[in-house]
């Protein structure tokens, strides 16, 4: 009786942990499924890993360097370059079929001329312009109407550059004339001349200014001579990256990426 109840306690043992095997093998599969899917709906670090090339309005240099460190920490494995030109530098390059995965421009009408091109943009923060002066605002500019003094040597940005059609807005609609002593291809360029002493102030995005505190002085502009740069960011469709590329794009609007660029200064898109 012994021999056979141990016998029968046994097999019955072999039987149901042969039933368990394949049972824990599928719930093992179940909970990887599970996890990934779980970990891809609901955090951006599910992103796969790549080389992305971000093509960016030349104000964004400072902001996205940071973002860039950023987003490279929360996403091993993933890298990104930065290449920072003007608008409507950076849409020729598209068209021209230059490689690159992510496109951010300074104005929406930069990105409308790319729109067969990209995804969908979305707006990720807007800025203003400031009269950016010297240290210590030597010339004692106080507002826009100061910039037509012919003994002021005003630089600005280039009419085919967001920066330059901003500042023709504002100017134009307060009838005011200005007679730059040369018009620059991106608004850095327009920074780094007052910066350097070569020009007395320019017109640059709030944000520039901000980023050269101990060199420059910002003198402000109401809002309602003002004007308000959007900054649209894009997927490019011919991205070797395309998962990786609209994962970063998507950050950007993300709390994390909107707290960095809200602290250089960007406002709410």
């Amino acid at each position: 009786m012994t021999f056979t109840s141990t016998r029968r306690r046994t097999s019955a043992a072999v039987l149901t942990a042969a039933l368990l095997v394949p049972l824990a093998a599928c719930g093992n599969d179940d909970t990887k499924k599970d996890t990934g899917g779980s970990t891809a709906s609901g955090s951006a670090s599910a992103a796969p890993a790549a080389n992305l090339t971000v093509l960016a309005a030349a104000s964004l240099t400072d902001v996205f360097k940071t973002a860039g460190a950023a987003y490279e920490k929360a996403h091993p494995g993933t890298k990104l370059t930065f290449s920072f030109a003007g608008s409507q530098e950076l849409v020729a390059q598209v068209s021209q079929g230059s490689p690159a995965d992510v496109l951010v421009t300074a104005d929406t009408k930069s990105m409308d001329k790319v729109k067969a091109d990209t995804t969908t943009p979305a707006i990720i923060a807007t800025n203003r312009l400031v009269i950016a002066t010297g240290e210590g605002n030597p010339f004692k500019v106080d507002d826009l109407k100061d910039l037509a003094d012919t003994k002021l040597k005003v630089v600005l940005a280039a009419p085919e550059v967001p920066a330059g059609k901003y500042s023709k807005q504002i100017l134009d609609k307060q009838s005011i004339t200005v007679k730059p002593v040369s018009q620059e291809p991106n608004v850095r360029a327009v920074l780094s001349k007052v910066e350097l002493g070569e020009a007395d102030a320019g017109l640059v995005y709030k944000t520039d200014a901000a980023s050269a505190a101990d060199k420059v002085d910002a003198v402000e502009i109401p809002d309602d001579q003002n004007a308000v740069a959007k900054y649209p960011a894009a997927t490019l469709k011919d991205s070797k990256n395309a998962e990786a590329a609209e994962a970063f794009v998507v950050w950007l609007s993300s709390p994390e990426g909107q707290k960095i660029l809200q602290d250089a200064g960007f406002q709410k898109p």
